[in-house]
């Protein structure tokens, strides 16, 4: 774990397996290339309980191999001491936005910053849609807006 002062982002979708631990493993790549992933708590989390316990979607794993990027991560289900500990929480679509939305009003006080990852995107296309449903290219997709939006993220925080 990172020191004290450190930055830190965790990424939110609905059930961790898809979007969210992709983003962590783009945004932690990214973050170790550029020499500064000693400053940062990454993480990922999901909105519901669906996955909890559940290693990444297969086809998530074979994109993020194809690319190099190593991914490890079992699903879990934003805390609420999840407010109070990141300064970022970036999350995929409306509804997650929403729902943490009013997550965060239960959490006196809380400090994250709540935002869609796309909102980072210099394409400007603000929504991550799920690729649950989909096949192989809409998790290419999915790893191309990570990289876009992570990347514009980085930049912004260093």
């Amino acid at each position: 774990m990172a020191g004290a002062g450190s930055k830190s982002v965790l990424f939110v979708c609905l059930g961790n397996i898809c979007r969210s631990p992709i983003a962590e493993a783009v945004f932690r790549k990214m973050a170790t290339d550029a020499g500064v992933v000693d400053q940062w708590r990454i993480d990922s989390a999901a909105t519901s309980n669906y996955e909890i316990g559940s290693s990444p979607d297969h086809r998530g794993q074979a994109c993020m191999k194809k690319h190099n990027v190593p991914m490890s991560h079992v699903a879990r289900q934003v805390t609420n001491d999840d407010f109070m500990s990141f300064e970022y929480i970036l999350c995929m679509d409306e509804s997650n936005l929403s729902e943490l939305g009013r997550r965060a009003k239960q959490v006196k006080n809380h400090q994250a910053k709540i935002e869609l990852l796309g909102s980072y995107d210099p394409q400007n296309q603000r929504i991550i849609k799920d690729p649950y449903y989909g096949g192989d290219e809409d998790f290419e997709k999915v790893y191309q807006q990570c990289v876009r939006c992570c990347k514009a993220f980085l930049e912004s925080n260093s």
